[in-house]
């Protein structure tokens, strides 16, 4: 990283991480498609070396440890990597390598995209309209691990305190209770929120939605929505435009001679029933929004980047029902979660769903298979790759190689299209050809275009 950019080199080094169970079969197929995708887009002016390294099942076996350090510091030393899916340790010690790493090297952003291919078997009518990018928080919430176990000494010191210092008295159950801790900081929220505000405009997408369960937990993931409409106004200002001052804009565009009351009243549909103190509030909101029409009026907002939030529960049935609403969301971790899972169901799973882990400051990224390591089809040349090879395509777009990118979407699109597919869409399509995990990769290879 300088300047806060990457410098790719024509030969970088990459780590990667094979993979337990079907790691290796997806691993073989996938690397001949990232060697033959550079190829054909460069002809041998950019070569990727790709240097192993160890961790899950295949590390323990050979080395007595699940997570070596010599494996991180290749991640910190080279900073972009890859891996397939990792066994999670049974019985104590690290409670998942993926989360170990995530914390290790700071990846702060889990991003996840969802697209259809056109041709998968899909459960949804329009899956066409899903095409969102998934910003998720990776060090905070409840993946931060902060809990104890029910009847423990230390649980039981915790319950003490939030009763006795803090005079809680919600806890129903008390003497049976587990008791976690949900972190969420204005510093994570702002670094995230910024991370999908960049990547919405770089992209020429429409809106950043800022998914929450705020009207529940107001003071961690209300805050989050507050802290991410903040870190918008303040570093985007010019940029950007939030709902409610779309709304505030667009009415004073449409009735020049709007008053303040009225275009509050049109608002906050409530506003009559509020407290003076509540309708002052909502005055001066209208206030600060009629401040930006000389650079947001007259139409101009609809050519900003929309920023609106969404509560979490509603979102999971709108990206169902209302999909082309949401292109960036972002949110934090448990949140993002259910979406990336539930969205990749409906474009055909989580075996063609990419994903990676982001730290955009430092540079460090680790591009990941999203699925697990199926151990029961573990040497049988028979899973779908996709995960990978779109993770993939997605570490080649990070490094600045868009080529390459676009040439792998192109030759698993074509794939598809000619019902080239591995068993979990074969068994779904009609007049499909049955392919091995590694011919899959073969048939990807042969349909990108020079």
């Amino acid at each position: 990283m300088e300047n806060g950019a990457l410098l790719v080199p024509d030969q970088p080094i990459l780590p990667f991480i094979e993979g337990d169970g079907t790691g290796p079969d997806i691993w073989r197929a996938s690397q001949r498609v990232f060697d033959a995708a550079v190829e054909k887009a460069y002809g041998g002016k950019r070569k990727v070396i790709w240097k192993e390294v160890y961790a899950g099942e295949n590390a323990f076996n050979r080395f007595g440890e699940w997570l070596p350090d010599a494996t991180v510091d290749a991640f910190k030393e080279y900073l972009v990597g890859i891996k397939g899916p990792l066994t999670t340790p049974v019985g104590g010690g690290i409670r998942s390598l993926n989360v170990a790493l995530r914390q290790i090297l700071d990846l702060y952003v889990c991003l996840r995209p969802v697209k259809y291919v056109s041709g998968v078997p899909s459960p949804v009518k329009k899956p066409g309209d899903v095409d969102m990018v998934i910003f998720r928080e990776n060090t905070e919430d409840i993946y931060a691990g902060i809990e104890w176990k029910e009847g423990s000494p230390e649980v039981k010191k915790v319950i003490a305190f939030i009763q006795e210092e803090m005079g809680v008295k919600k806890i129903r159950f008390p003497e049976s209770s587990g008791i976690g801790i949900k972190p969420v900081s204005k510093e994570g929220s702002y670094r995230l929120v910024k991370a999908a505000i960049e990547y919405a405009l770089n992209e020429g997408r429409q809106s950043v939605t800022l998914v929450h369960k705020g009207n529940i937990m107001k003071f961690t993931e209300g805050a989050f929505k507050n802290w991410g409409y903040e870190i918008a106004t303040r570093d985007f200002r010019e940029k950007v435009v939030t709902q409610r001052e779309s709304w505030i804009i667009d009415n004073k565009d449409r009735n020049p001679g709007l008053s303040v009351e009225d275009n509050a009243k049109q608002v906050e549909p409530g506003y009559i029933m509020m407290t003076a103190s509540q309708q002052a509030d909502i005055r001066a909101e209208v206030e600060q929004a009629l401040a930006l029409l000389p650079t947001h009026g007259q139409g101009q907002w609809k050519q900003k980047l929309l920023i609106k939030d969404s509560i979490a529960d509603i979102t999971l049935q709108q990206v169902l029902t209302r999909a082309k609403e949401f292109e960036v969301i972002a949110t934090m971790n448990l949140n993002g979660d259910y979406l990336s899972d539930a969205l990749a169901a409906q474009v055909g799973g989580i075996g063609i769903a990419p994903g990676a882990n982001i730290n955009y400051t430092t540079g460090h990224a680790i591009f990941e298979a999203t699925h697990g390591t199926a151990p029961k089809y573990a040497g049988l040349d028979k899973v779908n790759p996709g995960s990978v090879i779109l993770s993939g395509a997605m570490m080649f777009k990070y490094l600045g190689w868009k080529e390459v990118h676009d040439l792998i979407w192109q030759g698993l699109e074509k794939s598809v299209s000619l019902k080239k597919v591995t068993y979990d869409f074969h068994r779904l399509m009609e007049g499909a050809t049955l392919l091995k995990c590694s011919e899959f990769g073969d048939s990807i290879i042969d349909n990108m275009k020079d």
